[in-house]
C-alpha cells in the first residue's frame, strides 16, 4: 500500500483474513451475514439476512444448543462468546468447523441477545488423536459449565412449582436437549404427575394414580431410588414390556428416567425424552444427574414455600371476619395484606360486630410485630373485644378492658421480647341516623370523603395504646356521618411505605381519595394499588414480597337519601364537641374547619371564619359552665356559597356587646363576630343558646374595607384577640 492510498474497509481486511461478520438478532430471528460469513455457513458468497431456522439448517444440531449455554454465560459474565460450530451440507455431513468469537449483550426492553462476531475455518484435528479428544472434551467441558451455571441459576431463582416446571422445560442442554419432559411425584402407594412438558394436554392421563409396583421406569426409579437409561425402543420394549404400548405413542427415540432425591429420600421421578437415539455416555450421564439433584433440590423448595404461604393464608383468613349482612343505608368494604416475607401473618386487623337496635361497631387494630406471636395476640384480642361489645360497654368502657386484659398478657413478663401493645379504633355506628362514637388507643384518626370528594381529617380524643396502662382511660369522640359521605379507617400500613412519613404518605392517599369516581370496593382496590401497585383481594397477591408492613383498610359509606338528594344544594358538614376540660381542642376546631374551606377562593374570608370560630368557642368555655357544640356548614348551590358556623352551648345567659377601653384584654369578641361576619345571630333554645355567625362568597370585600379603615386600634384589637384565643 502507498503513502496516501485510502485504507481499505473492514469487510475487504476481514475477507482477506478468511473471516466473515455475522449480526444475530434474537428478537427478531434475523441473523445478518457477510460474503464471507455466507461463504463459510455453505450459501453464496453474497451478504445476506437470514433467518434463523436458515442458519440453523446448516449448524449441526449439538452445536447450536451450545451456542445458546455459551452466549448466556458470556452474558452474565460480560464475557466474550466463544465456541465452535460444525457446518452441516444438505445431506447431513460435516463439511467444516468455523469458530465464532463474539460479543454478545441481552436487550431486557425488547428480551432478546444481540450478537456480533466473526467467523473463521478451523482446521479440524485427525480423528482418534490426542488433539481430536482433547479438543472435544474441552468444548463440551466448557458447554456443560455454561449450562449447569444457568440452569442451577434460573432454577435457584423459580419461587414455585409451576415456575420449576417452566425452567425445567426449557433448559437446553448441550449436545442432547431433551423435547420431552415430565416430573413425577407420589401420593401413598400411588405414581402421580406433577407436571410435564412437550406433551399434549391429556397425555398424562395414563399415568396418573399408576400403582408404584406397575412395571413402569418412572414407579422403579421411585422404589429403588436407581436412574434407568433406554437408549433405543428395543431396549425399552424388552425392559418394560406391559407399559411399552403407552410410551409408543409419544414416537421417542431415547429416555431417561432418573430419582429426584432430598436428604436422601426419593420424592419422586425426573423423565427426559429424546426424538433421537443418545448413547447416555458418562458426561451426559453426568449432567443428566446434576440437573435432577437441581431440580429436587428447586421442587422441594417451591413445596415448602408454597405449604407455608397455604398456611399463613389459612391462619389470616381464619382470623379475619366477614363484614357480615348488610346494613341497610351503610356500605362496607374492607381489605387485608400482610408483609411480605417468612410467614405473611401478623398483627393488623379488622372487624365489624353486630349490637342491639341495629348498631353496629367497627374495629381496627395493630399489633405491635409481624409474626405469629403477634398474629396470635390479634386474634385473642379480637374476641375479647368482641366479648365486651356483646357485655353493653361503650366505646371507652370496651378499650379500657381491653388494654387490661392485653396488658394482662404481655405486661407481666420480664421477657422484653414478650412485651407486645396493640393500637386500635373502635367506633359505634346508629345507621338512622349516622352518628358515630369513636374512641381510640394510640390509632391514627379516620379521614373522611365528603360528598363533594373533599377529603378531610377528623381528630379524635384518644389514650394510650392497649397493653400499655391497664389504668388508661380512652374518651369518646362523636359526630355524624352526612349521606354520601365515607369513612376511612387504616393502619400505618397503607401510609407509611415507601419511605413515606405519616404526613407525605397522606397526601398520596388523600389525591386517591378525592380524585376516585368508582364504587366502594373500587376505592378500597385503588388505595391499596396506589401504595403497592395492582394486588389481590383480602390476602396475599403478587406484590406481598414487597411489602413493608401489613395494611388493613375499613372502610363505611353512609348511602345518600336518594334522587332528592341530588336536588338538593350539596353541603359539607362538621361536627364536634369542645369540652371545658378540652380547651386545646379550639385548635383542633380551627384545623377542621380550615379543611372544610380548603378551597374557599378568598383566603381573606377564610382567615375571618377561623378568628371568629375561635372567638365564640373561647367566649362559651370562658363565660360558660358547660361544653360546646360546634357544626360547620359549607353550602353550595348554582348561585350561591356560603359557610355557616353555629357554636351551641347549655348555658342560659345570653352574650351582650361591651364596650372595652382601650387597655382592655376582654370584650371584643362580639365587634369582631359583627364587623367581619356577613350575618350573624344568637338563637334561645329549649336549653342553652346559640350563636351563629355566616360568611358569604364574594362578600369578602366587607373584610378587606373594615380592616384597612378600622385604624391601628382595630388591628391591636385582632392581635391581642388572636394571642388570647390561641391559648383559651
Amino acid at each position: 500500500m502507498r503513502t496516501g492510498e485510502p485504507l481499505p474497509a473492514v469487510g475487504e481486511v476481514l475477507a482477506a483474513l478468511a473471516t466473515g461478520l455475522w449480526h444475530w438478532d434474537t428478537a427478531t430471528g434475523q441473523v445478518t451475514v457477510d460474503a464471507e460469513a455466507a461463504r463459510l455457513l455453505g450459501l453464496p458468497a453474497e451478504p445476506a439476512v437470514l433467518g434463523e431456522a436458515q442458519v440453523r439448517a446448516r449448524f449441526h444440531p449439538v452445536d447450536w444448543n451450545e451456542i445458546t449455554s455459551v452466549v448466556r454465560l458470556a452474558v452474565a459474565e460480560e464475557t466474550l462468546a466463544e465456541v465452535r460450530i460444525r457446518i452441516m451440507d444438505e445431506q447431513g455431513r460435516v463439511v467444516r468447523v468455523v469458530r465464532s468469537r463474539s460479543k454478545p449483550t441481552f436487550d431486557a426492553d425488547r428480551r432478546g441477545y444481540r450478537l456480533v462476531g466473526l467467523l473463521q475455518e478451523v482446521a479440524e484435528p485427525t480423528p482418534g488423536t490426542p488433539a481430536a479428544r482433547s479438543a472435544v472434551t474441552g468444548d463440551w467441558r466448557r458447554s456443560r459449565e455454561a449450562f449447569l451455571l444457568d440452569a442451577g441459576r434460573a432454577l435457584a431463582e423459580a419461587r414455585s412449582t409451576a415456575e420449576v416446571l417452566r425452567v425445567a422445560g426449557g433448559l437446553a442442554m448441550p449436545g442432547f436437549s431433551p423435547d420431552g419432559m415430565a416430573v413425577f411425584g407420589t401420593e401413598g402407594d400411588r405414581l402421580t404427575v406433577i407436571g410435564h412438558h412437550g406433551q399434549r394436554p391429556g397425555d398424562e392421563e395414563p399415568f396418573l394414580h399408576m400403582p408404584l409396583e406397575t412395571d413402569y421406569p418412572a414407579a422403579e426409579v421411585v422404589r429403588t431410588g436407581r436412574a434407568v437409561y433406554l437408549s433405543s425402543p428395543e431396549e425399552y420394549k424388552r425392559r418394560y414390556p406391559t407399559t411399552w404400548p403407552l410410551a409408543r405413542t409419544f414416537g421417542r427415540r431415547s429416555w431417561a428416567f432418573l430419582p429426584l432425591t432430598v436428604s436422601g429420600r426419593t420424592i419422586g421421578t425426573w423423565l427426559a425424552a429424546f426424538k433421537y437415539p443418545v448413547a447416555f455416555t458418562p458426561d451426559e450421564r453426568s449432567v443428566l444427574t446434576t440437573v435432577a439433584r437441581m431440580l429436587a433440590q428447586a421442587l422441594s423448595r417451591a413445596e415448602e414455600a408454597e405449604s407455608e404461604r397455604e398456611l399463613a393464608d389459612g391462619l389470616q383468613r381464619s382470623m379475619l371476619p366477614t363484614l357480615g349482612p348488610d346494613i341497610p343505608g351503610m356500605s362496607l368494604a374492607a381489605r387485608y395484606i400482610p408483609t411480605g416475607g417468612g410467614l405473611q401473618v401478623g398483627g393488623d386487623w379488622y372487624d365489624t360486630i353486630p349490637l342491639p337496635a341495629g348498631r353496629f361497631a367497627l374495629v381496627i387494630g395493630d399489633v405491635q410485630g409481624h409474626d405469629v406471636r403477634a398474629a396470635g395476640l390479634m386474634g385473642q384480642l379480637r374476641i375479647a373485644l368482641r366479648a365486651y361489645a356483646a357485655e353493653g360497654h361503650g366505646p371507652d368502657a370496651v378499650l379500657s378492658r381491653a388494654s387490661r386484659f392485653l396488658h394482662g398478657i404481655t405486661g407481666t413478663t420480664d421477657d422484653l421480647a414478650d412485651l407486645r401493645f396493640a393500637t386500635c379504633l373502635y367506633a359505634e355506628c346508629d345507621p338512622a341516623t349516622g352518628i358515630l362514637e369513636i374512641a381510640r388507643a394510640g390509632h391514627m384518626d379516620p379521614a373522611i370523603r365528603m360528598a363533594d370528594g373533599t377529603v378531610i381529617t377528623r381528630p379524635t380524643a384518644g389514650g394510650l395504646p392497649l397493653g400499655i396502662d391497664p389504668d388508661a382511660d380512652y374518651p369518646i369522640t362523636r359526630f355524624a356521618l352526612e349521606p354520601g359521605e365515607t369513612m376511612l379507617l387504616c393502619t400505618d400500613g397503607l401510609v407509611e411505605t415507601g419511605g413515606h412519613d405519616l404526613e407525605t404518605g397522606w397526601k398520596r392517599l388523600r389525591t386517591t381519595l378525592e380524585e376516585h369516581q368508582g364504587g366502594l370496593e373500587d376505592l378500597a382496590d385503588a388505595l391499596v394499588q396506589v401504595v403497592h401497585g395492582p394486588s389481590s383481594h383480602h390476602t396475599t397477591g403478587p406484590l406481598t414480597d414487597r411489602r413493608e408492613d401489613d395494611i388493613a383498610v375499613l372502610l363505611l359509606r353512609r348511602e345518600p337519601d336518594g334522587e332528592a338528594a341530588a336536588r338538593r344544594p350539596r353541603v359539607r358538614r362538621v361536627l364536634l364537641t369542645v369540652a371545658q376540660s378540652e380547651p386545646e381542642r379550639i385548635a383542633a376546631a380551627r384545623h377542621q374547619l380550615r379543611e372544610l374551606l380548603h378551597d374557599w377562593p378568598d383566603p381573606d374570608q377564610v382567615d375571618s371564619a377561623v378568628l371568629l370560630l375561635s372567638e365564640v368557642l373561647t367566649n362559651v368555655l370562658v363565660h360558660t359552665d358547660s361544653d360546646a357544640l360546634v357544626v360547620a356548614e359549607v353550602t353550595s348551590a348554582p348561585d350561591a356559597r356560603h359557610v355557616r358556623v353555629e357554636v351551641a352551648d347549655g348555658g342560659d345567659e345570653l352574650p351582650h356587646r361591651r364596650h372595652p377601653g382601650e387597655l382592655a384584654s376582654s370584650g371584643r369578641g362580639l365587634m369582631l363576630v359583627e364587623l367581619l361576619a356577613d350575618a350573624w345571630g344568637v338563637d334561645p333554645r329549649g336549653e342553652g343558646k346559640s350563636i351563629w355567625f355566616e360568611l358569604r362568597k364574594g362578600v369578602g370585600e366587607k373584610a378587606r374595607k373594615t380592616w384597612e379603615t378600622a385604624g391601628e386600634k382595630t388591628r391591636e384589637t385582632w392581635g391581642q384577640s388572636e394571642t388570647r384565643t390561641t391559648t383559651p
